[in-house]
């Protein structure tokens, strides 16, 4: 009997968090932890509660409580792969991610984590590797075919990129990350009109994030001709090799000096008045933030 009531205290923990009620999922667990100390799941269940409310040092003290209790906690070390990878401390997350996926392999969401790390080297090709990984694991989850997508689309492989973004829809397109992803793919593709709407329907969902914020406003910017005009020469190199790329820029800065220089001249000056543009049609004739 006691068992039942603690396994329905944990329930109603876990249902608050999916209703992002976590002061009031900290209560419950904090109770939890009280009825039965020696528990290392209730330690862990209060790491993740501060994870999700970006309270990392807090986060990593339970976990660490959780793990001198059982080890091998998966939740516990699935907390001190999060926080580590959102506080960016490279060493340490590479660390607990081996660890991570020592003790749970099956865990796809380490492989998405690790294919977004590679993304953001550079290393397309390692990162579409994890993200299958994650699709075998969990096939229809929305986040990591939209991240393929992206992938796709920085490898290149337009057609492929397109139907996972087809694919990532159909399962799920309230998804604020998720069409975050999806816009980045598309601007990629060169579907600037399709990047606007992915980025107006993540800012909807989730209007408080700054860097949807920021991609929404970047992303309307595409809807002047001039501004797509000196973003062409970037769709053809994209289809280069990075030699290629850097044999056409030397000669180019040689043999077109002058106008290299100010392509990038008009090239800033738009920018930067398209920006401002946009900035006033969304804010007004006032500094954001005021």
């Amino acid at each position: 009997m006691e068992k039942d009531s603690i396994k329905a205290a944990y329930a109603v923990v876990n249902q608050l968090i999916n209703w992002k009620r976590y002061k009031e999922a900290l209560v419950e667990a904090e109770q939890l932890l009280r009825q039965d100390p020696d528990n290392p799941d209730a330690y862990a269940l209060i790491a993740r509660i501060y994870s999700l409310m970006d309270e990392n040092q807090k986060a990593l003290h339970w976990a660490k409580e959780a793990l001198a209790r059982e080890p091998e906690h998966e939740l516990a070390w699935y907390v001190r792969v999060g926080v580590y990878y959102e506080t960016e401390d490279e060493h340490s997350f590479n660390e607990a991610l081996q660890e991570a996926l020592r003790i749970d392999p099956y865990e796809a969401h380490y492989y998405f984590l690790k294919a977004n790390k590679l993304n953001k080297k550079g290393n397309f090709k390692e990162s579409r590797e994890q993200l299958l990984q994650a699709l075998e694991l969990s096939p229809e989850t929305p986040l990591y075919l939209a991240m393929l997508s992206y992938t796709e689309a920085m490898l290149g492989n337009v057609a492929e990129s397109r139907r996972l973004d087809r694919q990532a829809v159909q399962y799920d397109a309230e998804m604020p990350y998720m069409l975050l992803y999806l816009a980045w793919a598309a601007g990629h593709r060169g579907d600037y009109d399709l990047k606007e709407t992915y980025m107006q329907n993540a800012v909807r969902l989730n209007p408080e994030d700054k860097q949807i914020q920021d991609e929404y406003l970047e992303a309307l910017q595409h809807r002047y001709t001039v501004f797509r005009l000196f973003l062409w020469p970037t769709k053809v190199l994209r289809k280069l090799k990075p030699w290629q790329i850097l044999v056409s820029w030397i000669l180019a800065w040689f043999l077109f000096k002058p106008l290299i220089i100010l392509f990038i001249a008009l090239y800033v000056l738009t920018h930067w008045v398209t920006k401002g543009i946009v900035h006033v049609r969304v804010f007004g004739w006032r500094r954001r933030g005021s």
